[in-house]
């Protein structure tokens, strides 16, 4: 087979290895430098050996993906501030693997995110999942069962329906930048939390806000701010699969914001602030 009869194999198969990839790393520009090393890999491999080229790159990807774990659990110990994962925005809602659930994902070994992910998500058998992370069939159904332990509350509950969640953000957005706090309070659950991620390069709390007291207090102190540095939406969306919204802030950076609801109220706010994790939203228009 030639380099073009292995593009040509590789190709359609590019945009799920690119989702395995990014719900292992939580990192866009991280899932497509694997991706396309795997492709490296392919064009060295003796393809006319391979019976399923698909269930092949899927355990070529999730190997490298696997390495690349160990070394971002190390800097992730120096990130500065609240953790998030790198925002998809789309324009209807994904129920596999929410917001809240990739950040829970963050904290399980990589074997255990790994067989999670492969078994739970994508719908593997063990026996696969076994062959792609070197552990046998039941070292994998225990790790996958330790991992939806761990994650069982943050595994998606209710389907969010696309013009209820986008209707939301749009109040959301309106009531908290027009200083509207009364109709903004009306819409938060008693038990509701603010994480932001800044990366040390923008402002952001450094901890998660808890509860609607603490909550509305940097609601009041962010609309001062808006009022004399404006707020431009940029569009709305399912951020991870929740409703949110993209804006460019008044120091001309983009920020995405996500709402979990819960039962009709918002019980997580979600605010991407990082540039670095950013980038490729630039001249993004969502719906």
């Amino acid at each position: 087979m030639t380099g073009a009869g292995a593009a040509e194999t590789f190709d359609p198969l590019r945009p799920r290895l690119i989702r395995v990839a990014y719900r292992m790393l939580g990192s866009i520009a991280d899932a497509e430098d694997v991706v396309q090393d795997t492709f490296l890999r392919w064009l060295a491999t003796d393809r006319a050996a391979v019976r399923e080229p698909e269930a092949f790159l899927r355990r070529v990807v999730t190997r490298l993906c696997l390495d690349q774990l160990k070394s971002a659990r190390a800097r992730r110990e120096h990130y500065v501030g609240e953790w998030l994962p790198e925002p998809i925005v789309e324009d209807a809602p994904i129920e596999d693997v929410t917001l809240p659930l990739l950040i829970a994902l963050d904290r399980l070994s990589p074997l255990e995110r790994a067989a999670f992910l492969l078994h739970d998500v994508f719908g593997l058998g063990f026996d696969e999942v076994a062959q792609s992370i070197d552990r046998d069939p039941a070292a994998c159904r225990q790790l996958a069962t330790r991992a939806r332990d761990h994650v069982r509350a943050e595994r998606p509950r209710y389907p969010v329906e696309k013009t209820h969640g986008l209707e939301l953000a749009a109040a959301f957005f309106s009531a908290s930048r027009s200083g509207d706090m009364e109709g903004l309070q009306a819409m938060l659950a008693q038990d509701v939390a603010v994480y932001s991620d800044g990366g040390g390069k923008r402002p952001a709390g450094i901890k998660p806000i808890r509860g609607i007291v603490d909550v509305m207090k940097l609601q009041r102190s962010l609309a001062r701010f808006y009022a004399g540095g404006p707020s431009v939406l940029v569009g709305y969306g399912f951020v991870n699969g929740l409703p949110g919204f993209i804006t460019r802030e008044a120091d001309a950076m983009l920020q995405t914001t996500a709402l979990l609801l819960d039962e009709g109220r918002i019980l997580a706010m979600y605010v991407m602030r990082n540039p670095d994790k950013l980038t490729h939203l630039e001249g993004a228009r969502t719906h």
